[in-house]
């Protein structure tokens, strides 16, 4: 992750990754199996829920429909 995010910035980027792996494993997909269904690539997926990658809204809305749940639910802390 860029060094210029701040504390709280970087804490809401692995809040939210940790989130979605939560939602991942619940629904019992691979990395790779939620990555094809979101059209994204598996790194990114890996890099996201490792909280290194600054996540788009768009990227967010595509693994929420491929886990079929609201995008909403990746905010809770």
């Amino acid at each position: 992750m860029q060094k210029k995010f701040s504390k709280s910035d970087r804490y809401l980027v692995k809040s939210i990754g940790k989130n979605i792996r939560k939602y991942r494993k619940k629904e019992g997909f691979s990395q790779e199996t939620l990555a094809f269904n979101a059209h994204l690539d598996r790194n990114y997926i890996g890099a996201v829920e490792r909280g290194e990658a600054n996540i788009s809204a768009i990227s967010l809305n595509k693994i929420a429909k491929a886990l079929n749940i609201p995008a909403v639910k990746f905010w809770e802390f």
